[in-house]
């Protein structure tokens, strides 16, 4: 798996323009990466400046390797992916809580392996857990694993509409680009 591929998907669903909407909470905006991204990674520069180079370093730093997706992908490829994705537009704390409670609800109440702490962190537990439910379950059990991430992900995206209406505006662009990448 090449992140630099991955980045490369994602600053092009995002799109290389400025952006500044005022529905949008992430507010400004370029490549993806919203302003307060930007400057808590070291960016002090107007936003419309952010160049594609530092945009990709802030994909990689912030979205794959802080959250440990990197190390995540050596175990499943494809779901690292959709947690980069998940990670991207909500935050990787949220791709990694979908994981966890999609865990916990197969673990038949402890066995193989006892439920995680829905913390958002990918720790020794968490990929303790995965690696015992892929064991248990093989290829079947990634395909549906995959699949309840990939369902939390779009009720997420439900929620945050029913929650603001003015997000509604994003909601099938976020289903089709992200969640089910039609």
């Amino acid at each position: 798996m090449n992140v630099d591929t991955l980045i490369s998907g994602i600053i092009q669903r995002e799109g290389p323009t400025y952006t500044n909407d005022p529905s949008d909470a992430g507010g400004p905006t370029k490549y993806g990466i919203t302003q307060a991204t930007a400057r808590a990674n070291g960016y002090t520069g107007d936003m419309q400046n952010l160049t594609e180079d530092q945009a990709r370093a802030i994909y990689k730093n912030v979205y794959w390797l802080r959250p440990k997706f990197d190390q995540l992908a050596l175990i499943d490829e494809a779901l690292a992916e959709k947690l980069l994705d998940i990670g991207v537009n909500r935050g990787p704390v949220v791709g990694v809580q979908y994981l966890q409670r999609a865990l916990n609800v197969f673990n038949y109440n402890g066995s193989p392996y006892a439920d995680l702490v829905v913390d958002g962190a990918l720790g020794s537990a968490t990929f303790g857990a995965l690696k015992a439910f892929y064991t248990q379950r093989g290829a079947a059990g990634k395909t549906v694993l995959y699949q309840l991430v990939q369902a939390l992900q779009a009720v997420g995206y439900v929620q945050i509409a029913e929650g603001n209406k003015t997000q509604e505006k994003y909601i099938y662009g976020w289903l089709t680009q992200r969640a089910f990448g039609v």
